[in-house]
């Protein structure tokens, strides 16, 4: 049990390493002697746990996306509106920029490009993603009562994919041009659908109202 625990640690303290070093260099700069340097190991235990070094990278990216969506998938399934859980959503999105994870997802996914082998594995991730946000826009779908045929949930969640990492890429790139006015909109579509949600219940309840008084009037 003691000799598993050291070995869980030891791999822990590569996969800690190599987020860190993933964030500060880019995978393209971290070799197997700058990562055994990093976490203060032998250069053979990264082989004899991981085997190849773009092992550890996509491992770095499993751990780090499960503790994002577990984050994710709480904030979604409070019962805030929508549009709160949109707003925290893109508050997130600035944390995720900030801690390095957008950079070493975009990263890899290059990586992958020209290597048939991984890109299973990092679609995995993207595919992870999208059924969080599948699962969030069809319940905001139901909430706001649109209609599947002009809002379908799977091309309201490609849309939002893609602009995720479309948001993310130009910020690395330093370009932010738009992106306020974009969110601004987005955000005013939201409240629109608000006040109509609104609006329908309250209509709702005038129309129930007169026959519930008649009851009552029946009773006495």
């Amino acid at each position: 049990m003691a000799v598993a625990a050291r070995r869980n640690e030891t791999a822990e303290a590569i996969l800690d390493s190599a987020e860190r070093l993933l964030v500060q260099v880019g995978y393209a700069n971290v070799t197997t002697r700058a990562l055994a340097a990093e976490a203060g190991v032998n250069q053979g235990l990264i082989h004899y746990y991981f085997g190849a070094l773009e092992e550890v990278f996509l491992q770095v990216l499993d751990r780090f996306t499960a503790r994002l969506i577990e984050r994710q998938r709480a904030m979604y399934a409070s019962d805030a509106p929508f549009r709160e859980k949109w707003r925290t959503a893109w508050r997130f999105q600035a944390e995720d920029l900030a801690s390095g994870y957008d950079k070493i997802w975009l990263e890899l996914q290059a990586m992958a490009w020209n290597r048939p082998e991984l890109r299973a594995r990092v679609a995995h991730v993207n595919a992870e993603w999208r059924a969080v946000l599948r699962e969030a826009f069809g319940r905001a779908a139901a909430e706001y009562g649109l209609d599947e045929a002009t809002w379908p949930v799977e091309a309201l969640t490609a849309l939002v994919m893609t602009m995720g990492q479309g948001y993310q890429l130009e910020h690395l790139a330093g370009i932010e041009e738009g992106h306020e006015r974009l969110l601004d909109w987005i955000d005013r579509w939201l409240a629109e659908r608000e006040r109509e949600r609104r609006s329908d219940g309250a209509r709702g309840t005038a129309a129930r109202r007169p026959a519930a008084t008649r009851r009552q009037r029946r009773r006495r």
